[in-house]
Protein backbone atom coordinates (compact mmCIF):
# COMPACT_ATOMS: atom_id res chain seq x y z
CA UNK A 1 0.00 0.00 0.00
CA UNK A 2 1.32 3.42 -1.54
CA UNK A 3 1.40 6.34 1.70
CA UNK A 4 -1.27 9.36 0.83
CA UNK A 5 0.26 12.72 -0.20
CA UNK A 6 -2.29 13.87 2.30
CA UNK A 7 -0.41 12.49 5.20
CA UNK A 8 2.86 13.16 3.89
CA UNK A 9 1.38 16.69 3.59
CA UNK A 10 0.55 16.49 7.40
CA UNK A 11 3.99 15.38 8.22
CA UNK A 12 5.61 17.82 6.32
CA UNK A 13 3.33 20.36 7.90
CA UNK A 14 4.40 19.02 11.37
CA UNK A 15 7.83 19.61 10.37
CA UNK A 16 7.54 23.47 9.00
CA UNK A 17 9.24 24.38 12.04
CA UNK A 18 12.45 23.02 10.84
CA UNK A 19 14.76 24.37 8.53
CA UNK A 20 16.14 22.41 5.63
CA UNK A 21 13.35 19.73 5.61
CA UNK A 22 12.82 17.74 1.91
CA UNK A 23 11.38 14.77 0.92
CA UNK A 24 11.48 12.75 -2.22
CA UNK A 25 9.21 10.52 -3.44
CA UNK A 26 10.34 6.51 -4.35
CA UNK A 27 8.42 3.67 -5.23
CA UNK A 28 4.83 5.31 -3.94
CA UNK A 29 6.60 6.36 -0.33
CA UNK A 30 8.42 9.50 0.79
CA UNK A 31 12.07 9.76 1.82
CA UNK A 32 12.39 12.73 4.43
CA UNK A 33 15.52 14.41 4.54
CA UNK A 34 16.92 17.03 7.29
CA UNK A 35 19.78 19.21 6.38
CA UNK A 36 20.69 16.38 3.26
CA UNK A 37 20.77 13.50 5.70
CA UNK A 38 18.11 11.19 5.16
CA UNK A 39 16.11 10.49 8.83
CA UNK A 40 13.71 8.28 7.53
CA UNK A 41 10.36 8.69 5.61
CA UNK A 42 6.80 8.03 5.50
CA UNK A 43 5.71 4.23 4.63
CA UNK A 44 2.28 3.07 4.40
CA UNK A 45 1.03 6.06 6.35
CA UNK A 46 3.57 5.78 9.20
CA UNK A 47 6.34 8.20 9.86
CA UNK A 48 9.24 6.09 10.75
CA UNK A 49 12.87 7.17 11.54
CA UNK A 50 16.30 5.17 11.98
CA UNK A 51 16.87 4.24 14.86
CA UNK A 52 19.74 6.33 16.32
CA UNK A 53 20.12 6.34 20.09
CA UNK A 54 19.20 9.68 20.43
CA UNK A 55 16.21 8.51 18.64
CA UNK A 56 15.72 5.34 21.35
CA UNK A 57 16.53 7.48 24.09
CA UNK A 58 13.58 9.92 23.41
CA UNK A 59 11.29 7.35 22.17
CA UNK A 60 11.65 4.57 24.77
CA UNK A 61 8.82 2.59 23.69
CA UNK A 62 8.68 2.83 20.20
CA UNK A 63 8.39 -0.01 18.02
CA UNK A 64 11.01 -1.26 15.43
CA UNK A 65 8.96 -1.83 12.15
CA UNK A 66 10.32 -2.73 8.66
CA UNK A 67 9.37 -0.32 5.93
CA UNK A 68 9.21 -2.39 3.26
CA UNK A 69 10.41 -6.23 2.78
CA UNK A 70 14.39 -6.16 2.95
CA UNK A 71 15.15 -3.12 4.58
CA UNK A 72 16.42 -2.47 8.56
CA UNK A 73 13.43 -1.56 10.58
CA UNK A 74 12.49 1.73 11.74
CA UNK A 75 11.33 3.39 14.78
CA UNK A 76 7.53 3.93 14.51
CA UNK A 77 6.76 8.08 15.87
CA UNK A 78 3.60 8.01 17.25
CA UNK A 79 3.71 11.04 18.56
CA UNK A 80 3.30 12.92 15.43
CA UNK A 81 1.01 16.35 16.38
CA UNK A 82 3.49 17.16 18.86
CA UNK A 83 5.75 19.83 17.17
CA UNK A 84 8.29 20.37 20.10
CA UNK A 85 8.87 16.74 20.16
CA UNK A 86 9.26 16.40 16.68
CA UNK A 87 12.08 19.27 16.67
CA UNK A 88 13.86 17.81 19.27
CA UNK A 89 12.92 14.47 17.97
CA UNK A 90 15.25 15.42 14.58
CA UNK A 91 17.58 17.70 15.87
CA UNK A 92 18.97 15.41 18.14
CA UNK A 93 19.34 12.92 15.62
CA UNK A 94 20.95 15.24 12.81
CA UNK A 95 24.62 14.55 14.64
CA UNK A 96 23.86 10.75 14.88
CA UNK A 97 23.34 10.15 11.06
CA UNK A 98 26.04 9.29 8.76
CA UNK A 99 27.33 12.20 6.17
CA UNK A 100 25.49 12.38 2.95
CA UNK A 101 27.11 10.11 0.42
CA UNK A 102 29.34 11.77 -2.48
CA UNK A 103 28.51 11.34 -6.37
CA UNK A 104 30.99 9.96 -8.03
Amino acid sequence: MASSREYLNFILDELSELDGITCRAMMGEYIIYFRGKIIGGVYDDRFLVKPTPGAKALMPEAGLETPYEGVKPMLLVDNVEDRAFLRELIEGMYPELPEKKQKR
